[in-house]
């Protein structure tokens, strides 16, 4: 295994076309068992393909038209409710927020939006697994338990809240991914696991973000300051900030298809076909050739190298950057204006998790009080 912690070397391993494919998520163990591939799992000309067809869902443009009015109504909707309590914990209401806003885009909007919630949560509670080692490293017992508690949560899932949303969607059509993928000739099973992809994608990082950034305002009452008066482009700029320090994906896994060359700096090697290369983000974020000095500090205005947006490597780069990063950055800006406004007591410090799934942090028992 390759360990790749700067950054220009990730971004070429990222857009090096067609030599290396997706080794993340345990792509591996599950690609050609399924007969609609996801998106997440594709690469090469399909995936180009693919992309190109999802890519409107995703645009700017597109957050802010459609959107942007919906994440407004229910930011206002969720902190309004948190003001009515003596205390909430902000982790689930992250998440009931970023399931709501994720369901318009995707199609899920025929079934209880807790109770999804609930079950997508629970597919996540995955055992550990070592993308190194056959079998990802699990015991069979490990396995065992892996399936079931993957496959019980997601038949729970399609059950409740996809299989209503393609029927809906069969009777008439929407603007959403599930519209789209039932255009594409897609079975249920096949939607079913875009769903699942399209769910850790765009309500389990989001949440863990929004409650990663609230922390950050709390601890730092300048930051939210400037924060809450700044306009939208510096906003998003801060918030691209704090995401280059926190990277929600900690790890992103690429196999080599073929031999690749890359440079660093002054030095050149080759990275042999059939290796396993690991993107470490939270260290390619933190490569002082491209961020300048202090790397592990919130620095907003940074004076990045043209090519490179605030968040340096957190969605990723090349053929398989998240296409939802507009949306995920416009999302967590809608509802942390809204709930920075208010006076905020920090009850209970959140304890940190790690999320195997995703290679990232989860952020749990995080208690505020809303005045």
């Amino acid at each position: 295994m390759w360990l790749i912690r700067s950054a220009e070397v990730a971004r070429q391993v990222l857009r090096a076309r067609d030599a290396t494919t997706q080794a993340g998520f345990t792509a591996e163990s599950l690609t050609g068992r399924m007969k609609d591939t996801p998106i997440l799992f594709m690469d090469g000309e399909p995936h180009r393909q693919q992309r190109a067809k999802v890519a409107r869902y995703f645009a700017p443009k597109t957050v802010a038209t459609r959107y942007h009015a919906f994440m407004e109504a229910r930011a206002d909707a969720l902190i309004a409710s948190m003001a009515d309590q003596p205390t909430s914990r902000l982790d689930r209401v992250t998440l009931r927020y970023s399931v709501e806003v994720a369901s318009q885009v995707i199609g899920l909007t025929n079934s209880d939006m807790d109770k999804m919630a609930g079950r997508l949560e629970k597919f996540f509670d995955q055992p550990p697994f070592d993308l190194t080692r056959p079998g990802v490293g699990r015991s069979r017992f490990q396995a065992i338990r892996a399936a079931i508690a993957g496959n019980l949560p997601m038949l729970a899932f399609y059950l409740a809240d996809v299989r209503p949303a393609i029927v809906a969607r069969r009777k008439d059509p929407q603007e959403d991914v599930i519209t789209h993928l039932l255009g594409e000739g897609y079975a249920d099973s096949g939607i079913l696991i875009e769903c699942v992809t399209y769910g850790a994608a765009g309500m389990v990082t989001t949440r863990e973000f929004i409650s990663m950034a609230t922390l950050h305002f709390l601890r730092t009452p300048p930051l939210r300051d400037r924060y809450l008066t700044a306009g939208e482009p510096e906003r998003l700029a801060i918030l691209g900030e704090i995401l280059r320090l926190e990277p929600v994906v900690g790890h992103l896994f690429r196999r080599a298809q073929a031999d690749l060359t890359v440079t660093d700096g002054d030095q050149t090697h080759t990275i042999p076909q059939g290796a396993l290369i690991d993107l470490g983000t939270r260290q390619t974020n933190a490569d002082e050739r491209i961020v300048g000095a202090e790397p592990e500090r919130i620095c907003p205005g940074r004076d990045l190298p043209k090519g490179w947006s605030e968040e340096v490597m957190s969605f990723g780069d090349g053929p398989h950057k998240c296409p939802g990063n507009a949306l995920a950055l416009r999302e967590s800006d809608v509802f942390l204006t809204r709930l920075l406004g208010h006076d905020l007591e920090l009850v209970t410090e959140p304890h940190l998790e790690w999320d195997e799934l995703i290679a990232g942090y989860a952020l749990r028992g995080f208690e505020i009080a809303v005045r």
